[in-house]
Order: structure tokens, then C-alpha cells, then sequence
């Protein structure tokens, strides 16, 4: 700024330029107000990105195994209803679905603030759990309900089924977690109507041909996973995709050596984590649920021999729950020093695998 003063004993006046105002001196009021302004707010910055990497690490644990018929028993209990068959399949049924919306951090797949949002682990694992809530579902609303394939379909659980297929990322309008409740209840329903002794409408067939039904897609899901997580180191595959029409129609001369095309086949470095936890995710779903087969199906089991072969699948899928030691899912070499997580878990969902390949056959014999 300029200021025009006068000077004592001049003739005239002269122009005085004073300091210009700009940043506050040290010794200033302002400056240190400033700057405890800015340590404030990096302190409660600061505070929040410790708060939420602590929540972050307390959600990514993943739930423990429960106790499925003691679990059935004390629901029935509880809520004063009678154990029938059927019973402790759709009560399983719910708590593995409830699991996904009770957890800590509740359901984490559609968040759309931190840390859900920083995390890919436990929505992987989520996403497992729901592709086997989805499978039995459509297996109760299918097979299991019915007597035969011209049957009805039982009204609660072909709402269920939709609701449970609804999209895992839907954050409002509607959410994925009100989707699921939806479906939760509906389960509710047709399991008191089926344990009421006056309502004929609800119904639950054991036979070894409905149980073969969902097995087949639980052999597919495994199958799928075991290429998926084999898929981490890379490898080669033969192509087997149908010819064309003018490949088909080439002919091998006798003696010949038919050529058949290979690819290499590997799982992008960034998805090697996200594929591991969706197969623990059904590993840990699908565990539950055949023990809960075991008990509902226990006879059908028995006249077939076909128990052992049901724990059998059972204790390998377990097997893959163990603790997971080392702070990051580890990639080495099939024979390296380091471990390769995925080669172990794709070891363990394969003889689970063949397990239920041989209890398909011994189902479909007379």
C-alpha cells in the first residue's frame, strides 16, 4: 500500500511506501493459528486412515465353520417348530445367506465408501458364498420341492430364488443386502409352513435323484474352480473348441498325426487373490450345506452306501479352510521355494471334486 505523509520541517511532501501486506511474521497471531489449523486436520486425517486400515483388517477375517444340526436344532427349538426333513437344509440355507449380511462390516461387495471400497478379498469371498446360495435355491425351488417334473413349484421359494440371483453390487434402489433378506424370509416361510404339521402346501422330497441333480452342479462349480486356481502359474491347454466348417472337413492322411491347437492359460497377476478367495468362499458355503444334505438325506445315503463318500467331500472341503499364515496370497513356482496358495486349494477342491463324482454314480444306481 502507498501512503502520502507529511514530513515535520519539510517543504513538501514525499511518497512513503509501507511494508506490503503478505504472510503473517512467525511471532504473529495468524501464522500460529494457521498452522495449528493444519496440524488438526492432518491429525484427523491421519486418524481416519488408521481407523479405517483396522477395520479393513477386522472385516477381511472370514467367519468360522458352524455346527449345522445343533444350529438347526436350536432354531426349531426356538422358534417352536418341529423337525422334519428338509428342515435343517433350508435352516443352513439361512444362516450361510444370513452370514453374508450379519458378519463384522456386514455385506462389503456394494460399498461405496472405505475401506469396503479398498477391498477385493472378502468381496471375492462373498461372491462364492453366493454362488452356492443361488445353487440350492434353485435346486429347493426345482427339485427338492417336487415330486416330479410336472409338479407345482412351490410359491415362497420361487420368490426366493430371483431374490437371491439379484445383482451382488447393487448399492440402493433397491441394495443387494434388502434383496437378500427378501429372500431370507421367503426361506422363513415355506420352512415354518414345511414344518407345520397342518399345512399339506410345503413339501421336501429326499431321493436320490433330486440330490443328484444339485450335485452335478456342485461337481461343475468345482471343476471350474480347480481349472481357475491351476491357472495361477500358467499353463498350456489344448484348445477344444468346436472347428469350423472348413476345418472339420479336412482329412488325415493314414499314419498321420492329427495337429491340434494349444494356448497358454493363466490368471492375470491381479486376479490371483480374487479367484483363491472365491473358491474358499464356496469351499466354506458348500461344506455347510452337505452336512446338512447328510442329515436330511441320511437314509437315502445309507440304502445307497453313500455316507462316507458325502464325509469324504466334506472333510477336504474343510481342509481348505485352514488359516491362511502369510499376509498375502503367495504365487511361487509349482516346485519354487515360495509357496503357491492357489496350487493347494485347487488340490484340495479337486479330490473333493472326484469325491463327488463317485457319490453321483453310486446315487444313480438301483
Amino acid at each position: 500500500m502507498l501512503d502520502w505523509k507529511k514530513r515535520s520541517g519539510s517543504a513538501g511532501t514525499e511518497r512513503v511506501d509501507e511494508k506490503p501486506m503478505g504472510k503473517a511474521p512467525r511471532g504473529s497471531r495468524g501464522y500460529w493459528g494457521g498452522l495449528l489449523f493444519s496440524r488438526a486436520v492432518g491429525a484427523v486425517v491421519g486418524i481416519y486412515l488408521v481407523v479405517t486400515v483396522v477395520l479393513g483388517i477386522w472385516w477381511s477375517s472370514e467367519p468360522p465353520l458352524f455346527p449345522v444340526q445343533q444350529q438347526a436344532q436350536a432354531a426349531a427349538q426356538s422358534e417352536g417348530k418341529q423337525m422334519v426333513l428338509g428342515y435343517t437344509t433350508v435352516e443352513t440355507l439361512k444362516t450361510v445367506a444370513s452370514t453374508l449380511l450379519d458378519k463384522p462390516g456386514g455385506y462389503i461387495s456394494n460399498d461405496r465408501s472405505p475401506p469396503g471400497l479398498w477391498m477385493d478379498n472378502m468381496p471375492s469371498w462373498e461372491y462364492g458364498v453366493l454362488v452356492q446360495v443361488r445353487d440350492l435355491s434353485r435346486a429347493l425351488r426345482k427339485d427338492f420341492a417336487r415330486s416330479q417334473s410336472q409338479s407345482a413349484e412351490d410359491g415362497d421359494l420361487a420368490r426366493a430364488e430371483p431374490l437371491f440371483n439379484f445383482d451382488n453390487k447393487s448399492w440402493v434402489l433397491p441394495s443387494s443386502e434388502s434383496q437378500y433378506r427378501d429372500g431370507i424370509a421367503a426361506l422363513s416361510r415355506y420352512q415354518a409352513r414345511l414344518s407345520d404339521p397342518n399345512q399339506k402346501g410345503a413339501l421336501f422330497y429326499t431321493r436320490a435323484d433330486n440330490l443328484n441333480n444339485w450335485l452335478g452342479d456342485v461337481g461343475t462349480r468345482l471343476g471350474s474352480l480347480s481349472q481357475r486356481l491351476s491357472a495361477s502359474v500358467g499353463r498350456v491347454k489344448l484348445n477344444s473348441t468346436l472347428k469350423t466348417e472348413a476345418q472339420s472337413t479336412v482329412t488325415v492322411k493314414p499314419g498321420e498325426v492329427p495337429q491340434v491347437d494349444e494356448e497358454i492359460v493363466e490368471t492375470p497377476w491381479m486376479q490371483i487373490d480374487n479367484v483363491f478367495y472365491e473358491a474358499r468362499g464356496q469351499a466354506w458355503a458348500l461344506s455347510h450345506l452337505l452336512r446338512a444334505i447328510e442329515v436330511d438325506f441320511a437314509d437315502v445315503l445309507a440304502k445307497k452306501n453313500a455316507t462316507v463318500s458325502v464325509r469324504q467331500i466334506i472333510r477336504e472341503l474343510e481342509a481348505s479352510q485352514e488359516p491362511i499364515w502369510s499376509p498375502m496370497i503367495l504365487n511361487g513356482s509349482p516346485f519354487g521355494i515360495f509357496a503357491n496358495h492357489s496350487l493347494v486349494m485347487a488340490n484340495y477342491l479337486s479330490r473333493a471334486n472326484a469325491a463327488v463324482i463317485d457319490l453321483r454314480q453310486l446315487l444313480s444306481q438301483g
